[in-house]
């Protein structure tokens, strides 16, 4: 999951189609329009035999707040790597209180960190 995340961090569609199952890949992906990743936190994850899932809030940084991305991701694994399946996904914004943690992930206060 992790790589999967810096991979949409750095702009790298053919990492993420690599790691994406067949059977649920699309044919291609852009990511021209991805916005500001900041930030990943790992909520769950759970391992079964040949299958995993991970529980994940991305953040990402909008023009005067922070949005985020939740998901329930199901991962199944074949000849030793683990690939994405499909995920129940979710989106929301948020702006932080000037003294709570800041959501980019650097461990300083929002207010000496991103406010603006």
């Amino acid at each position: 999951m992790r790589s999967r995340y810096a991979a949409f961090v750095l702009n790298l569609p053919e990492y993420i189609l690599t790691t994406w199952h067949p059977r649920t890949r699309p044919g291609s992906l852009s990511l021209e329009n991805s916005p500001d990743w900041v930030s990943l936190q790992i909520l769950n994850s759970t391992e079964n035999g040949e299958q995993g899932t991970v529980h994940f809030r991305a953040n990402y940084r909008l023009a005067q707040s922070f949005g985020f991305l939740e998901e329930r991701s199901t991962f199944l694994k074949e000849n030793g790597h683990w690939y994405y399946l499909q995920g129940e996904t979710s989106e929301g914004q948020f702006k932080p209180g000037r003294n709570e943690p800041c959501p980019c992930g650097s461990g300083r206060k929002y207010k000496a960190c991103c406010h603006k």
